[in-house]
């Protein structure tokens, strides 16, 4: 009986199908008829890319990291600044309690010259004296401590926003648009 003539349990497509030879581990060989690729039938085309209306996306794209970061920048800027003022504020507030009390020593020296019991009056102004100067650093410490604290919660934000900035990377979509986004940035 020809083979062209009978009847095929595997359909039409096997006259006209491509066949393929497989060999078995046991040393068997044997005909199997091709099997299309799923890739062949499944990869659509790319479609056609308008050359400015990707340089415009791309633009536009460019155009939103900056104005991001020039606000970052930004807060960072005005962070320092207010830093830089509350330290001009600390160091003004330091000299003038300094002025005060270079004043009221100088006033309690020339009464203490004309009291008799100058002896006990200097001891009692010096320890008043340094009991001023150890308040004085003790308020200075803690408006450093403050600025630190403040410093150290802004650093921690700033590593929030770049641990999150990874996290926002397009790592789960497609290759072709993670490959587009590392190298338009």
């Amino acid at each position: 009986m020809d083979s062209a003539a009978a009847p095929s349990a595997w359909g039409p497509d096997v006259e006209g199908g491509e066949w393929e030879l497989r060999h078995d581990d046991d040393g068997f060989t044997y005909k199997i008829l091709k099997r299309p690729r799923l890739d062949e039938f499944s990869a659509p085309e790319p479609p056609a890319v308008d050359p400015e209306a990707e340089e415009k996306r791309r633009r536009s794209r460019k155009q939103k990291v900056l104005l991001k970061l020039k606000g970052r920048y930004q807060e960072e800027i005005d962070r320092w600044e207010r830093l830089s003022n509350s330290l001009r504020e600390m160091e003004e507030r330091v000299r003038q309690e300094t002025e005060s009390r270079k004043e009221q020593q100088l006033e309690g020296t020339n009464l203490e010259s004309q009291a008799v019991g100058g002896m006990e009056d200097s001891c009692a102004s010096l320890v008043d004296e340094l009991l001023a100067k150890a308040d004085a650093e003790e308020r200075l410490i803690l408006s450093f401590s403050n600025l630190c604290d403040q410093e150290e919660a802004a650093c921690d934000a700033r590593r929030e926003r770049f641990v999150e900035s990874f996290l926002e990377l397009p790592v789960w979509s497609s290759p072709r648009e993670l490959m587009a986004s590392l190298c338009d940035d």
